[in-house]
């Protein structure tokens, strides 16, 4: 997946010529790692995002975080940013 930010709270990311535009809720760092917590404000799921591009790439490259361990952890994280949510994991 591509991705595009459009402004400050926006991010497109592209799959096989399709749009989807994630609002970004909160953005954090682990190990040098950017994560961001997403929705898509149509069905309020949130996902959360990790940079994957290389350290010397100018435009940062997103994938979605499936590893279990890691959500768990970012999500902790991102639990004590935003104190009014509770993040769930759908298995």
């Amino acid at each position: 997946m591509e991705n595009e930010v459009k402004n400050s709270n926006q991010i497109v990311l592209t799959a096989q010529g399709e749009e989807t535009i994630f609002y970004v809720l909160e953005q954090t760092t682990l190990n040098g790692v950017n994560y961001l917590l997403v929705t898509d404000k149509e069905e309020e799921e949130a996902y959360i995002l990790k940079d994957s591009s290389e350290p010397s790439e100018e435009e940062a490259l997103y994938t979605i975080v499936e590893d279990e361990k890691e959500l768990s952890l970012i999500g902790k994280i991102f639990e004590e940013l935003l104190d009014d949510v509770e993040l769930v994991s759908q298995e």
